[in-house]
């Protein structure tokens, strides 16, 4: 009875490997899979474990599949508010820090708490930055990123997501300019030499913009400084704002602002670079500090010591280079954030096949089936997350592709196809 028993359970793992030998064929012998570095694993939720590997326990560049590791930081490290402020009362003053709460003035996704208390208390105002001991860059970033809209910079009390917004409605040599504050540092010249519709100082917040406008709206990141920091809130306001370089302190009481799951949303689909990199500074807060290492090693040690391999993880976003993840660490990441939210919520705030987000224009069917987060720079493109197939089974996935000489739109597509095969065939 024994043996009958032994041989059965063995007859079924040899089904179950069975069953998925196709895709490991597939990976090794696909031209469209082998023609770079690939790496995938596969996780079955229903038989709880790994069915395929391929070069699972390899390093590779993950580009924004890093803000899922940023998405667990929150998670486990904030509640479902997020820290918009930390503020105390000293007499005829209020003191106040910031958290690395990226969505004061922010046009894409706006705080509406900290305004509105700032303006209200009959208290003199004070900005200290003394909680932040961080660099204005991640580790790895390219320099001369500084004037493209992913790349702003870190701050402890980032405005308007430390970026001006340039647009033209028209045709008109009309430019309007976000926050208004900046409206006296263009300049209108020939920009012949220049790609870009405004093109930003290296060193300083003047803008060079084109004589000739034409329809368009770019966000350029500013030069954040604490003295710049304050004289926006008093423009904003109307009242004075200063700089006081006081010691943090520990009795500071917390001021909330909007839902955590709104600035979750918004930095997962559209892949919100300030949004993650902002949110470990959040997560730092915590602990009366910010700095985007101190949040990252906390999260490593506290929560994600048991990964099959250690990450090597620098910043929030993934702009950086010298990230390095598994994909099976990756799908590891994803049993765990599986477990602490609610899939409804959970696929609520993913990007969505044929949906949202950066896969919106690919798995085009008549029911959702990928619910993911995409990681691409020159020469990477990944995909991470959680796949319904059409038998309704739950499968968890990374699919790391790097080293690709062509174009990041065909390795999206080849991801596309080889995803909708493993929906179709299981």
């Amino acid at each position: 009875m024994r043996f009958t028993l032994y041989a059965f359970c063995f007859l079924l793992l040899l089904t179950s490997c069975a069953t998925y030998r196709p895709l490991q064929r597939q990976l090794r012998q696909n031209p469209q899979l082998t023609d770079h570095f690939t790496g995938f694993a596969l996780y079955d939720w229903e038989k709880q474990k790994m069915v395929v590997q391929h070069n699972a326990d390899r390093y590779f560049t993950p580009a924004s599949n890093t803000k899922l590791f940023s998405f667990y930081a929150g998670l486990v490290t904030l509640g479902d508010s997020i820290p918009a402020l930390r503020y105390v009362t000293r007499a005829d003053s209020v003191i106040f820090w910031g958290t690395g709460n990226p969505l004061l003035l922010n046009p894409n996704l706006p705080d509406t708490t900290v305004l509105p208390f700032l303006r209200n208390r009959p208290e003199r105002l004070f900005f200290s930055p003394t909680n932040y001991s961080g660099p204005r860059f991640g580790p790895g970033w390219a320099w001369d990123d500084y004037n493209d809209d992913y790349s702003a910079e870190l701050a402890p009390l980032p405005l308007y997501g430390n970026f001006v917004r340039f647009s033209s409605p028209d045709r008109v040599a009309r430019l309007v300019v976000e926050p208004r504050f900046f409206q006296d540092s263009v300049t209108a010249v020939s920009l012949r030499r220049y790609s870009r519709n405004v093109q930003r100082s290296e060193i300083d917040n003047r803008f060079d913009r084109p004589e000739v406008v034409r329809p368009f709206r770019q966000d350029v990141p500013f030069r954040w400084s604490p003295q710049l920091a304050a004289r926006l809130l008093t423009d904003t306001l109307h009242r004075e704002v200063a700089v006081a370089p006081i010691r943090f302190d520990r009795s500071a009481q917390t001021l909330y602002s909007q839902p955590a799951d709104s600035l979750y949303k918004r930095m997962l689909q559209v892949s919100d670079n300030t949004l993650a990199e902002h949110l470990m500074l959040l997560c730092s807060s915590v602990q009366d500090t910010l700095n985007v290492s101190v949040g990252i090693q906390t999260v490593l040690q506290k929560h994600l010591a048991d990964l099959p391999d250690q990450p090597i993880w620098v910043d929030g976003s993934g702009l950086s280079r010298y990230n390095l993840f598994t994909p099976r660490s990756i799908v590891a990441l994803l049993q765990k954030i599986y477990q602490t939210v609610p899939q409804q919520r959970l696929f609520n705030l993913l990007a969505v096949g044929g949906s949202t987000g950066t896969i919106q224009r690919v798995y085009q069917t008549d029911r959702p089936f990928v619910f993911a987060k995409s990681g691409s720079m020159t020469g990477v493109y990944n995909l991470s997350g959680y796949l319904i197939t059409r038998k309704g089974k739950l499968l968890l996935f990374s699919m790391m592709n790097n080293n690709f000489a062509g174009s990041v739109a065909d390795m999206r597509s080849r991801t596309a196809a080889f995803l909708t095969d493993i929906y179709r065939r299981y």
